[in-house]
């Protein structure tokens, strides 16, 4: 093990490491200044460069902000005698000698993968618990022969990489903001952040097995190790929630990457204020896979032929449209691939070629009866005509009742408020119970629809139809060189679909665990995942099997909701013990209840300097969140998560953390999901430390 000695020599090599960064930022700072302060003018050549120059120093200063993350948290020593500092990012003095290497650096590997029989050329491996610059204490792990016999070897199943550092940094009080994990990353977990980029990775992860973070070290090695094309093409994270993406927003900064988009899958859309709420059976039908063809259907009852005759006046002529000519027109044009608002240009010129045929008809007899007119002198052009009368008002109405151009706003709200045209697009796919839970009645005014999430799967699915009103008005559907989906269990078919569209190439990241699914459509398999996201691509799939954050006390006691909630998965190992098994408590009544919450928040509060989670159902937040406000132990939005407790649904729960957890009325818990006992599995394994549940009605599963 190593030394006092030891400690004294790495703390000054990582001094020297952190004068060195103050000297890279000073320049990078320098350089910037000298760039703005030149003039505007010269060459087109030269402001180029000065933007080019500009823009790269403010990446690099960027890249160079770690705040008050450690910078180096360990070394590898070789066989060969080199050494090498792992860090946040690559630092190197002015002689351009290396003092730190950056972690997703393929020398800086072995710290992350080497083992005791695959020792990938390595003598030693340390590992440095901090304080800020400060290093704590040193952790050897020693790779020779003699270092593994007997009691002393380290045995792959029983040892993690940096096994006390690893400890130590699992028992450290939780933030309000995920940390990262890179001085901790383990090789299950190495091997899935340094997966090549191409294709779809499906990464399952029961509760604590560090999906999430691996997911976002994923994003931060793909942009260190691909910059070209991705630094173009963009990478991005979506989160089921707001409350979650807050709770990420500062990992990726703190590994050197501040380029990555992040979003929910609402927010997708574009800016289009969600202000509604479905009703069960609406949400699910909504989200069904099922909607698409209603979406065509919906789209073909828009694509209507005349129910009569019209005349269209040319010169001294009137020319006939008929019915059966719209019927062969619209029947023709539904086949073609375009979009909608694309084929409308090709509708006006079939429905002119109609006419003009009519025209040329007229002239032929007018000339074979002996009738001369300037209107026949000569034969017209489709597209003279068109000029002709494009701007007939009973044209233009007849167009625009045949094949009118649209927004899938305007599709989607009309369908809604529309009984009959609910009937006619659905009637075939859903059940009338199903089509009539979608009716609401319309609004006077787009500014006064309110909008569900479901629906704005079913808006981006509609945009992919029509297109734009708009000649040559470009995609509004932002793409991406890489996409990652965290908690992606939880997301509709539609949205799936959705998200899919993002991509490029589909490549892609997928994060979640078909045991914490508690969505309408909650998969049974991934592979149902998979096929509405990419429904082409062959993925792969890996798995995370240790649990790092939740006590093994608890996870025995979530285990129980587990296997009755699904009988065919198992619940990731836990890799610590506290010693401190969950309460239960039953009370007599929901005063009472309400009164032992805040008694235990108030105590667990007193043992923990870290965060607490109060987890309950969606009609008792309110009232608790008043509760805890009159006592002082909440304050600010009710969304919240700085705040001493957290008030929160499981929903809101879902991908984060907290040092103890409260799950209040578990059975009202799970009545609020199809999938209800899921959705208590995840409420329980939220925990770091210390889980009680308090309950006034029967637990609907035995967790004695």
């Amino acid at each position: 093990m190593a030394n006092q000695q030891d400690l004294e020599d790495e703390q000054g090599h990582v001094d020297r490491a952190y004068r060195s960064l103050e000297n890279m930022r000073r320049a990078a700072s320098e350089l910037l200044g000298s760039v703005i302060d030149q003039s505007s003018g010269g060459t087109h050549q030269a402001r180029a460069e000065r933007d080019i120059v500009v823009r790269t120093s403010l990446h690099r200063l960027e890249q160079l902000q770690i705040g008050t993350e450690a910078l180096c948290f360990g070394r590898i020593d070789h066989t060969t005698g080199d050494s090498f500092h792992i860090g946040r990012l690559a630092i190197s003095n002015e002689e351009q000698e290396p003092l730190v290497v950056d972690w997703r650096a393929p020398i800086a590997e072995p710290f992350y993968r080497a083992t005791s029989r695959e020792r990938m050329g390595l003598l030693r491996r340390r590992h440095f618990s901090t304080q800020g610059r400060r290093i704590t204490s040193i952790e050897d792990e020693v790779f020779t022969d003699d270092a593994f016999d007997g009691d002393t070897a380290i045995n792959d199943d029983e040892k993690h990489v940096g096994h006390e550092t690893l400890l130590a940094a699992l028992d450290r009080d939780r933030s309000s903001r995920m940390r990262d994990i890179v001085a901790t990353v383990q090789r299950e977990q190495d091997e899935i952040i340094r997966a090549p980029l191409h294709g779809v990775l499906v990464v399952q992860g029961g509760p604590g097995t560090g999906k999430t973070a691996v997911a976002l070290h994923r994003a931060a090695y793909l942009l260190y190790t691909h910059r070209f094309p991705l630094e173009r093409q963009g990478l991005l994270v979506v989160g089921p929630n707001p409350v979650f993406l807050r709770y990420i927003e500062h990992v990726l900064p703190s590994l050197g990457e501040t380029g990555v988009h992040m979003s929910t899958v609402a927010g997708l859309y574009g800016k289009l204020d969600v202000r509604g709420a479905d009703l069960p059976l609406a949400e699910q039908v909504k989200g069904a896979a099922r909607m698409v063809k209603v979406l065509v259907a919906a789209l073909h009852d828009r694509q209507r032929p005349l129910r009569e005759a019209i005349s269209i006046p040319y010169g001294s002529y009137q020319l006939e449209l008929r019915p059966s000519d719209t019927s062969r027109i619209v029947s023709w044009l539904r086949k073609r691939p375009q979009q909608h608002n694309v084929r409308r240009r090709q509708f006006e010129l079939a429905i002119t070629e109609v006419l003009r045929g009519r025209l040329e008809g007229r002239l032929g007899r007018s000339q074979r009866l002996g009738h001369r007119s300037e209107d026949n002198n000569e034969v017209i052009s489709v597209k003279e005509l068109w000029s002709e009368i494009k701007h007939d008002p009973t044209l233009t109405e007849a167009l625009n009742r045949m094949w009118p151009l649209l927004r899938p706003e305007e599709l989607l709200h009309d369908l809604y408020g529309s009984h009959a045209l609910l009937r006619s697009a659905a009637s075939s796919i859903l059940s009338e119970d199903e089509w009539r839970a979608m009716y609401r009645r319309r609004s006077l005014s787009f500014d006064d629809i309110e909008w569900t999430v479901a629906d704005l799967a079913l808006l981006d699915e509609a945009r992919l139809m029509i297109g734009h009103r708009k000649k040559n008005m470009p995609d509004e559907v932002m793409r991406y060189g890489h996409v990652i989906i965290d908690e992606s269990q939880d997301l509709t078919p539609m949205q799936l679909r959705m998200v899919g569209r993002r991509t490029i190439s589909n490549s892609m990241t997928i994060v979640g665990d078909i045991g914490q699914a508690t969505g309408a459509h909650a998969p049974q398999r991934w592979d149902q995942v998979t096929h509405n996201l990419a429904p082409s691509a062959e993925p792969r799939l890996v798995e995370l099997s240790i649990n790092y954050r939740t006590p093994r006390e608890v996870m025995e006691l979530a285990a129980k909701v587990l296997a009755v909630a699904a009988p065919t998965l198992i619940a990731p190992q836990s890799v610590r013990s506290l010693g401190e098994e969950p309460v239960i408590v039953r009370c007599d009544g929901y005063l009472q209840l309400l009164d032992e919450v805040l008694l235990r928040a108030t105590e667990m509060l007193e043992k923990t300097n870290g965060t607490l989670a109060v987890i309950c159902p969606v009609r008792m937040r309110s009232m608790l969140l008043d509760r805890f406000d009159a006592a002082q132990l909440h304050s600010g939005d009710a969304d919240n998560i700085d705040a001493s407790v957290s008030v929160l649904s499981m929903t809101m729960s879902k991908g984060l953390e907290f040092d103890a957890v409260i799950v209040v009325e578990p059975a009202e818990l799970v009545a609020e999901f199809e999938t209800g006992l899921q959705a208590l599995y995840v409420a329980m394994t939220r925990t770091t430390k210390w889980l009680a549940i308090i309950h006034s009605a029967a637990l609907p599963v035995d967790l004695g």
